[in-house]
């Protein structure tokens, strides 16, 4: 999950630097985490699925993947996108659309 969502991030949110863009990361893995147990069994399995397709095709593919709107493939990238995009102008609220943050945090 935590290379899909670098990449997914990578592609929406390229000036975003790579510190925050781990920081990003782990918290949308620690969220994943909480979820309710069926819900996480599910996207766990759209996560492993996505992985295997990750490691054979490419990052290319996965973030052309990532585009189409798949039912249960599409609402996954659709929660990878919504945790981190929230976490990113909650705590950085000046980052730009491409995710450049002006000033580094204290």
């Amino acid at each position: 999950m935590t290379s899909t969502c670098r990449v997914v991030l990578e592609n929406d949110l390229p000036d975003l630097d790579p510190v925050r863009r781990d920081v990003v990361t782990a918290f949308v893995a620690e969220r994943l985490t909480v979820l309710p147990g069926p819900m996480r069994l599910g996207v766990s399995v759209v996560a492993l699925v996505v992985a295997a397709i990750h490691s054979v095709a490419g990052d290319r593919s996965l973030v052309k993947l990532s585009s189409i709107s798949l039912p249960i493939v599409g609402e996954y990238f659709r929660l990878l996108r919504s945790l981190s995009y929230a976490y990113v102008w909650e705590t950085w609220p000046d980052a730009s659309p491409s995710g450049a943050v002006s000033s580094i945090p204290s």
